[in-house]
């Protein structure tokens, strides 16, 4: 029954997308037949000589879509990216949602909001995974429609892990400022899962996020990175700082400054990237943060990827190096440069609003450990289908 089942709701999901208005209606399978199992489901073996027999672990991980920002306008690649998903294990109860639009964004400011308030309120259950459909914008449009003391408390109780960056950093922040709840910064399905051919750093994002998602003692090591900090070197204890990690995308977070979504937890260490900003630009945004106080009670700065950045029309000299250097000097902050997470291919996963400890290790190198998050059993997780392409998917769920 589950075989059926399982094609039935893929055939429809076909149709949906590529036929557009074909009535169908999409539902999760059966709550009976959703029991957990860590074995792989053995599928029909590929016709092409010389290829492994690839497999699709049973659906049982329970998770919801939630798109708070633009549309996914490319339906083959939605398409291609939930079959990834549930080959990997992941039974997504609304895949649906890929086909909302109103204008840019995927769906009007209730229906987006809907995504995350009826998790809320109670009225559909909640997953162990919220995964985010794309960024770009329209995150803020939908945080006063949320209950989000009520999302997060709901969230805890469940274990559930929302999972994104970029635009959905404004959702990530006002769940840890007003739901105090943690989530994670990780790829999207429209963005990273959704592509035709993920090369090797797209395959070691998907490693990473699955790691995140599955280990309870994260831990991170830059090793060609950089580090701003007026500690005594001499002083192993003081290399040392443990408070809650929190931020994103820089252009949000600044954004959110003057608001109640703004978190801003004591002994805090921030994590910022952005994409598509010019060192000036990002500098300002930094400014922002720092006028407004963001900066005060917090123990280090944490740089990520600061991508397609450009070069200063004025001065070249002025470049994110001289950024980070004022940043330094005017907040007084260790400030650690290099994290691999960003709009970047090859990218780490890590928890957002759980506890972190950063170690200097020296001027170059710097550790994350996490802890204090919910996590899923990581036998339920078949990996290598999140970079399957579509012949082999096509086999895998026959």
């Amino acid at each position: 029954m589950a075989n059926y089942q399982r094609r039935q709701i893929l055939k429809g999901l076909a149709a949906t997308l590529i036929g557009g208005a074909s009535g169908i209606s999409l539902t999760s399978r059966a709550q009976s037949d959703a029991v957990a199992s860590t074995e792989p489901y053995q599928k029909t073996a590929l016709l092409s000589a010389g290829q492994k027999n690839k497999t699709c672990y049973p659906a049982s991980i329970s998770t919801r879509l939630f798109a708070c920002s633009n549309v996914g306008t490319d339906l083959q690649r939605n398409q291609v990216a939930l079959k990834r998903l549930m080959c990997a294990g992941f039974d997504i109860a609304n895949p649906d949602i890929v086909q909302r639009q109103f204008l840019r964004f995927a769906g009007t400011d209730a229906q987006r909001a809907s995504d995350l308030q009826n998790i809320a309120t109670g009225g559909v259950m909640a997953p162990k995974l919220l995964l985010g459909l794309r960024g770009g914008y329209g995150a803020m449009r939908v945080l006063p429609l949320v209950d989000w003391a009520s999302l997060g408390r709901v969230m805890n109780e469940h274990g559930t892990i929302l999972a994104g960056f970029s635009d959905v950093t404004a959702v990530q922040c006002a769940l840890l400022a007003q739901g105090g709840m943690s989530s994670l910064s990780a790829p999207m399905l429209y963005g990273e899962f959704g592509k035709e051919m993920l090369d090797e750093a797209d395959q070691q994002s998907c490693r990473y996020f699955v790691q995140a998602l599955t280990q309870s003692n994260l831990s991170i090591t830059v090793n060609s990175g950089r580090v701003w900090s007026r500690l005594p070197k001499s002083t192993a204890m003081s290399s040392v700082m443990t408070g809650t990690i929190w931020g994103g995308n820089l252009s949000v977070v600044s954004a959110l400054v003057g608001s109640p979504y703004l978190p801003q937890p004591q002994g805090g260490i921030v994590f910022l990237e952005d994409v598509g900003e010019q060192p000036y630009r990002i500098e300002r945004m930094l400014y922002s943060l720092y006028l407004a106080g963001a900066f005060q009670y917090q123990q280090a700065i944490v740089l990520g990827a600061f991508s397609a950045m450009g070069v200063d029309g004025y001065d070249k000299r002025y470049d994110l190096l001289e950024v980070v250097e004022q940043l330094h000097k005017v907040t007084n902050l260790p400030v650690f440069m290099g994290l691999p997470f960003g709009h970047v291919a090859n990218k780490f996963s890590f928890p957002l609003g759980a506890r972190c400890t950063l170690t200097c290790l020296d001027n170059e190198s710097f550790k994350l450990e996490f802890a204090n998050y919910p996590t899923i059993d990581s036998r339920a997780v078949y990996t290598e289908a999140l970079w399957m392409d579509s012949f082999d998917l096509s086999h895998s769920m026959s």
